[in-house]
């Protein structure tokens, strides 16, 4: 059984229905249990909830600090390509958009990590358009074997490949991948996604237990938020999640919340996911998965990356570029998605001392 079998299960499931008859006695209860359920997880996320949301946040900080201490992984995201055969509408690389396309040469991918290793940096999360043509397996292997003389961990996300291909990959170096379903609600995916491999919405649902059988120790999810609405998408993250966690015991278990940001083709939310929701988001997962990594991208302000922190948020990028080229600024184009943090390295890091926290450059490696 794979997670698709279990997210069939709540196909019919009608969330509307169930939040409004939600009493403020099942909240409550629902809050104080030391370990939640999937019952519990929904309770805390209803708008009826955010009464609780003060409470929540200190019962969030409490947890992250008992499983984490009081540090905040720093990674930065190099992307290679920006080439894609797939048509996303809310996709700044969609294929649909007319921009300029372009995908580094491995003397530019070495340039890029000189860069961003002088930063301080060890974490790099590898990031590419989804075209096997112009972006193959053995382009990536040749990628991460020059990321490794750089850094320490190296995570991909890229297109989803079989579990014979990450194999491939993790003897080059990858020990991660982040992947999105972007929505978990299927007849809304195949309407956001027309053309490509990323039609597929089961094999890509299934992305995550593929590399976890090759042996990945880092497995990240999440949703865009803003193609759906906030409830069932964070639900079934968090569930997908959870499922992770117990399908791979040795593998450290992510999950990412970001938010829909203005791209190149103009695609305008259906659903205003607001700083409230996202806190909201963060808090219930933190209480309903006690160890479970939560990052959060430069898509956000620094100012709430800031404020965000002591809710659990355990990796944090920095410095980011998500152009081609983007820190060597050497025939870069334009960029995946709008920016709103274009603190560097430093200036993060001195954000996090100040909040009481130590910033991580090297957390741990596989010997």
């Amino acid at each position: 059984m794979s997670f698709y079998d279990i997210k069939k299960k709540y196909n019919n499931f009608d969330f509307d229905r169930y939040i409004n008859n939600l009493s403020k006695e099942a909240i409550k209860k629902s809050f104080n249990k030391d370990f939640l359920e999937v019952t519990d997880f929904l309770n805390l996320l209803s708008p009826q909830a955010y009464e609780y949301i003060e409470d929540m946040a200190q019962k969030a900080h409490i947890i992250s600090k008992k499983h984490f201490g009081k540090s905040v992984l720093l990674y930065t995201p190099l992307y290679v390509s920006n080439f894609c055969t797939n048509n996303c509408v809310y996709c700044g690389f969609s294929s649909k958009n007319k921009i300029k396309r372009n995908i580094l040469t491995l003397k530019e991918v070495t340039q890029e990590c000189s860069i961003i290793s002088s930063y301080g940096i060890r974490h790099i999360l590898l990031v590419s358009g989804e075209n096997r043509t112009k972006s193959s397996i053995e382009y990536f292997e040749k990628c991460t074997k020059i990321l490794s003389k750089y850094f320490d961990c190296i995570d991909i996300e890229i297109y989803p490949l079989d579990t014979n291909e990450y194999l491939q990959l993790k003897k080059s170096g990858v020990q991660g991948i982040t992947i999105y379903q972007e929505t978990y609600n299927e007849s809304l995916y195949e309407k956001l996604h027309t053309k490509g491999s990323k039609t597929n919405y089961k094999y890509r649902l299934e992305t995550c237990e593929r590399a976890g059988r090759a042996g990945y120790v880092s497995l990240t999810v999440g949703a865009l938020l803003g193609l759906n609405d906030f409830i069932s998408e964070i639900f079934f993250a968090g569930l997908h999640a959870k499922y992770l966690q117990k399908t791979f015991p040795s593998a450290e278990i992510g999950i990412s919340f970001p938010r829909l940001c203005l791209t190149t083709g103009n695609y305008h939310p259906k659903t205003i996911i607001s700083d409230e929701n996202l806190v909201q988001a963060i808090c219930a997962i933190r209480l309903f998965i006690n160890r479970i990594n939560i990052s959060i991208s430069t898509r956000e302000t620094n100012k709430l990356r800031n404020n965000l922190i002591p809710l659990g948020v355990t990796r944090i990028s920095a410095g980011s570029s998500t152009e081609i080229g983007g820190y060597s600024k050497k025939n870069k184009t334009e960029g995946q998605f709008i920016i709103n943090d274009h603190s560097n390295v430093e200036q993060i890091k001195t954000m996090i001392y100040k909040k009481g926290y130590q910033p991580i450059l090297k957390d741990w490696i596989i010997l």
